[in-house]
This record gives structure tokens, C-alpha cells and sequence, in this order.
């Protein structure tokens, strides 16, 4: 196997999971049904705070390449969230304050990540699950704001999917370089793929709590 390979057993694995994260449902699932333009950039914030410490605790713990990618990865979720913040800040009855009641802690993601052991394990976590999951995430992000004829907030979407796609590629590269068993890589796709599962299983909880099917109806 090597990473592309890698990208593409999991999207298979998880295709019924990664195509409902991206369906018209996940922000009724993200927001609380609360679908305006406050709520929906709140879950793009939860988003990148859920990874941003964990991210930068593991450039800490690693070494060589491993490392640098950890730490220009927890930089980027820090700067994805300070803009967030900022576009939060810009609309009507959410204030300037809206980062101190936002930290990602609480979500199920972040539990996921922190409990990621193993440079492979994690980098496959961080540079393959997670993008994955953005990638579909994001794109109803995009597709709301345009909705919303907020164009500015949609271009800052699809700059963030973007990101994600670049990552992704990334993830590819670090992979090919770490992996050197069939073992290894074994091991990368279990850690990708409970980074997707998790993420659907918040989304179907979310779902379910509100009495919604998270399985399209046919």
C-alpha cells in the first residue's frame, strides 16, 4: 500500500459515513436545527478548536518531519480559528467575545484525537481522517453561505475545504515516508477511519436526539 492507496481504501470503507457528513442534514445536525449564519460559523470554529491543542501537544511529542507537519498543522487550525472568530465577531448579537465560549473540548473529535497514539497512528488521524471529514463538512458550509448570498463567508469556506484538500495531500506524502510494514499501514487506516466514524457518530447522535433519520431518505 502507500498513501494514495491509503486515501482511497478509507473513502471506500467509509463512503456511506463521508457521504452523509456532506448531505443537507449536517448542519441541521452541527447547528441544533439553529440554521442561521451565527450558529453555522460557530460549528466551523468547534471545528478547529477540537484539534488545535492535541495537534500542537503531538508536534511536542514528535520528532524529524513528523513534528514539523504536527506544528504548521496546529498553526493553521489556530489561524482558521482566530478568522472564524473574527467574521463571528462581525455580526449582529454575537460580540467580540465569541472565543472565549468556544474551546472544542466537548466534542466527541477531539476526545478521538487526544487519545491517538503512535506517530503514524496520529498522523493518519490528522492528515487523512480529518480532512476527509472536512472536505464533505465544508462543502455545506459553502453551500449555505451562498444560499445566504454571503459571499465573502463562502469564499472563507471553501478557503478552509481548500486547506483540507491540501492537507490531505500532505497526509499522502508523510505517509509514504513513515510507513514501512503492511503493519504500519494497517494500523494508519483503522486511525483515519475512527476519526471519520466518530465524526458521523456525533452527527447521527445529533440527529437522532432530534427525532431526524441521518439516513437519506430514498
Amino acid at each position: 500500500m502507500n498513501g494514495q492507496q491509503l486515501v482511497e481504501a478509507v473513502r471506500e470503507a467509509r463512503a456511506t459515513e463521508l457521504d452523509r457528513l456532506g448531505s443537507d442534514k449536517y448542519l441541521v445536525a452541527a447547528t441544533g436545527a439553529d440554521l442561521e449564519r451565527a450558529p453555522v460559523l460557530r460549528s466551523v470554529a468547534e471545528s478547529a478548536a477540537s484539534g488545535r491543542a492535541t495537534v500542537s501537544r503531538w508536534a511536542d511529542e514528535a520528532t524529524g518531519d513528523a513534528a514539523s507537519a504536527f506544528g504548521t498543522a496546529a498553526e493553521a487550525e489556530a489561524a482558521r480559528f482566530d478568522r472564524v472568530v473574527d467574521s463571528l465577531a462581525d455580526l449582529p448579537d454575537d460580540g467580540a467575545d465569541a472565543a472565549a465560549t468556544i474551546d472544542g473540548t466537548d466534542a466527541p473529535l477531539h476526545a478521538a484525537l487526544a487519545d491517538t497514539d503512535g506517530t503514524v497512528e496520529r498522523l493518519a488521524a490528522a492528515f487523512v481522517g480529518r480532512p476527509l471529514v472536512a472536505d464533505r463538512t465544508l462543502l455545506q458550509v459553502v453551500n449555505f453561505f451562498v444560499n445566504e448570498a454571503d459571499e465573502g463567508r463562502a469564499d472563507l469556506a471553501r478557503e478552509f475545504r481548500s486547506d483540507a484538500g491540501e492537507r490531505l495531500e500532505e497526509g499522502v506524502a508523510l505517509l509514504d515516508s513513515v510507513c514501512e510494514t503492511d503493519a504500519d499501514w494497517e494500523r494508519a487506516q483503522r486511525s483515519a477511519e475512527r476519526v471519520v466514524e466518530t465524526a458521523y457518530e456525533e452527527y447521527a447522535s445529533a440527529l437522532e436526539s432530534m427525532g431526524v433519520d441521518p439516513k437519506p431518505v430514498c
